[in-house]
């Protein structure tokens, strides 16, 4: 997080954004009345009930938000008679943002393709780009545009690895396309979901292992800013700083 946050605060402040930071969403109701826009990137902490009805008052009053990455996650719960195996629990917040975490498999390469050009976080941007990260299987909840997507058949996660899901509703209906971004429109305001965005230092690292396609011995690198070295993925976020000015 220490890496993303000068990097999102020097893009916001080049766009001419007056910017507060805050660790939590404990003191959501008395900063957002006075903010146009809201970037959000970590999966913990979460908004709980209560700030998710303060979070989505502000956007049906205008307010847009631009969430990354982690922001789909929360809270996991143990599976029984398991002591590594987690599972998201699926909250209000994630409705409210249109994106429900599920689990990703060890970092790889993948291609992302565009799925709406005219978008304003899309412009200037090839129909696909590949890129290194943690590939999210999210579930698309009441989406109103879908913005980025993968194709992957099916989760390759070793047995055993990431979080446990009792039903893949990543997956669409083709059998073989996910969903890596998402826009809802809120009232008068909006919010857009980017699954990408991971990196990690040695002190951060959770990778037990990577795929192949990063690194041929499955070496986890010791430092990793994968999408944050990617040209596309910045113009993304660079377009969805000029977005939160419209």
């Amino acid at each position: 997080m220490d890496f993303v946050r000068i990097q999102l605060l020097q893009m916001l402040y080049r766009h001419n954004f007056h910017t507060t930071v805050s660790q939590d969403f404990s003191s959501l109701n008395g900063r957002l009345h006075s903010a146009d826009f809201l970037v959000t990137y970590v999966a913990g902490p979460y908004p709980d009930d209560d700030q998710t009805q303060v979070l989505e008052q502000w956007l049906k009053n205008g307010g847009k938000w631009f969430a990354l990455h982690g922001t789909s996650g929360g809270r996991a719960k143990r599976i029984n008679g398991t002591s590594q195996r987690r599972e998201m629990v699926r909250l209000p917040h994630h409705d409210l943002l249109g994106a429900y975490f599920l689990n990703h498999p060890p970092v790889r390469r993948f291609r992302v393709r565009i799925e709406a050009s005219t978008h304003p976080l899309l412009k200037e941007l090839p129909a696909e780009f590949e890129v290194e990260d943690e590939l999210y299987l999210i579930e698309p909840i009441d989406v109103d545009n879908p913005l980025l997507s993968t194709e992957l058949v099916r989760d390759p996660s070793p047995p055993g690895f990431g979080f446990h899901y009792s039903e893949d509703t990543s997956l669409q209906s083709d059998g073989k396309t996910r969903i890596l971004g998402t826009e809802r429109l809120v009232g008068k305001g909006a919010v857009c979901y980017v699954a990408l965005g991971h990196t990690h230092n040695p002190s951060t690292n959770m990778q037990p292992f990577v795929d192949t396609s990063v690194a041929k011995d499955g070496a986890t690198p010791k430092t990793f800013r994968g999408p944050w070295t990617n040209d596309y993925f910045i113009k993304i976020v660079e377009n969805a700083m000029d977005w939160g000015k419209e």
